[in-house]
């Protein structure tokens, strides 16, 4: 049943530990079938409560699932392995499509900055006991964050959109609650929720964003957070509207207990207006980061929400890492007020490539969706067949299993570094990949 792998321990963190530790190292293979409770009890010679307790752990963590009579088996995917093993190794010769990455050449250069706050530093260093936020970036941060409708709250800052999100939910969860997360989402955001001992709700999303029935749907069912993509969703292109802001907000104030968490990690690079969800409950996080823009190495978000949330996030921070390096904030200070970056541009740039795909795919009968951000999402009647036969034309994808919890299957395609004149070519490789699909939702 189990191979060659022993699960050992006592008590039942260390079960827990050792099947955990199996999983990560491919020792114990998704879907593989665990031993029934009372018989690695017996093996172990310990209480079955023990073994029950441990397997309660594992399921919290997201490593096995039960299914009533037929046992504990390990995830399909299991937090410990993550989301990002599911992706396409791509040959020699085949166009990389799959990263989600932005586009080299629309990201600013980095010495200048860098080498101007490290001047900085040199005359006047930041030691132990200095403020861990650069007044200059809070300052600007601030007057963006204004001028968006993000409600009044303390900063801080944290290293990327991911990091605050952990630091938020460790915050006010425990192991065990539940988190409503968008389906399709950030496949990274659908590991870090189980692997912090949360369970996942999904919400359906369409263009505008999470759909307020499902949403309605997960709190009712208890779920105590919701985390929101507001621009550029990954992988859908997805960007609240207005009216779905409007939506959404009200079902809030149905819950205002809810642990509201919004990512803007589009700010830069998109040219749709942002309609921020927060104010309507009780704690809220609010998240830019600069990655997207600024470049994937600068790993640096900036964070608002109300007084006590942001209060224990600094807390926190400062028993571990303490802060954000002042040098990396003073150069993207520099950044921003060299406009290093011409946002505008940027955005029209990857409007244009994304329109251009999605305009070809819809001559050839095959619906896809992207209103925003660097990513197109293309519903597939047979996901690992179209990635399959993409490679094959020598077109590399990301299968949509990544992004996924119940969503139907589809491929994410990146097309931040998209020409215009591969864009025929690849439409034509999509469509003979997937055949021509039906007028229909992803949700």
């Amino acid at each position: 049943m189990l191979g060659e792998y022993p699960i050992e321990g006592r008590g039942a963190a260390e079960i827990a530990a050792s099947v955990e530790r199996a999983v990560g190292a491919g020792e114990l293979e998704p879907g593989q079938l665990l031993p029934p409770m009372r018989e690695l009890a017996a093996r172990l010679r310990v209480n079955p409560n023990t073994v029950a307790a441990a397997y309660r752990t594992l399921r919290e963590r997201g490593v096995i699932e039960t299914a009533g009579r037929r046992g504990s088996r390990v995830r399909p995917k299991p937090a410990t392995t993550g989301r990002e093993k599911l992706h396409v190794a791509v040959p020699a010769g085949v166009r990389d499509l799959s990263s989600g990455n932005p586009d080299p050449a629309l990201l600013p250069p980095l010495a200048p900055a860098l080498a101007a706050a490290a001047e900085e530093g040199d005359r006047e260093p930041v030691l132990y006991g200095a403020e861990p936020m650069e007044p200059e970036l809070a300052r600007i941060a601030r007057a963006e964050l204004d001028a968006d409708g993000v409600p009044e709250g303390p900063l801080t800052v944290a290293s990327g959109s991911l990091d605050a999100v952990e630091r938020v939910l460790a915050a006010h969860l425990k192991q065990g609650d539940a988190v409503a997360v968008e389906d399709p989402g950030w496949g990274r955001t659908l590991d870090l929720v189980p692997a912090l001992g949360l369970r996942t709700v999904p919400v359906a999303v369409d263009d505008e964003g999470p759909r307020p029935e499902d949403l309605r749907a997960a709190l009712a069912s208890g779920a105590r957070a919701l985390i929101v993509t507001d621009r550029a969703q990954n992988p859908t292109g997805a960007s609240v509207s207005a009216a779905r802001a409007r939506a959404l907000r009200a079902v809030l104030r149905e819950h205002p207990q809810t642990l509201l968490i919004e990512d803007d990690h589009g700010h830069g690079i998109v040219d749709l207006p942002l309609h921020p969800l927060a104010g309507v409950t009780q704690h809220w996080a609010f998240v830019r980061s600069v990655a997207k823009a600024y470049g994937p190495d600068l790993r640096l978000a900036v964070l608002t929400g109300d007084s006590v949330t942001v209060d224990r996030v600094r807390g926190r921070q400062r028993l571990g890492p303490g802060w954000v390096s002042r040098l990396l904030q003073r150069a993207v200070v520099r950044l921003w007020t060299d406009g290093a970056v011409d946002g505008p541009a940027v955005a029209a740039a990857y409007r244009t490539r994304r329109d251009l795909l999605i305009d070809a795919l819809a001559d050839r009968g095959v619906l896809a969706h992207g209103r925003s951000g660097m990513n197109v999402w293309v519903p597939v009647p047979d996901e690992t067949g179209a990635v399959a036969r993409l490679l094959h034309a020598g077109w590399a994808v990301s299968p949509g299993a990544r992004f996924r919890l119940s969503a139907p299957p589809a491929i994410r395609i990146t097309v931040s570094t998209l020409t215009p004149e591969e864009t025929g070519p690849l439409a034509e490789a999509v469509a003979a990949a997937v055949g021509p699909a039906p007028v229909r939702t992803y949700v």
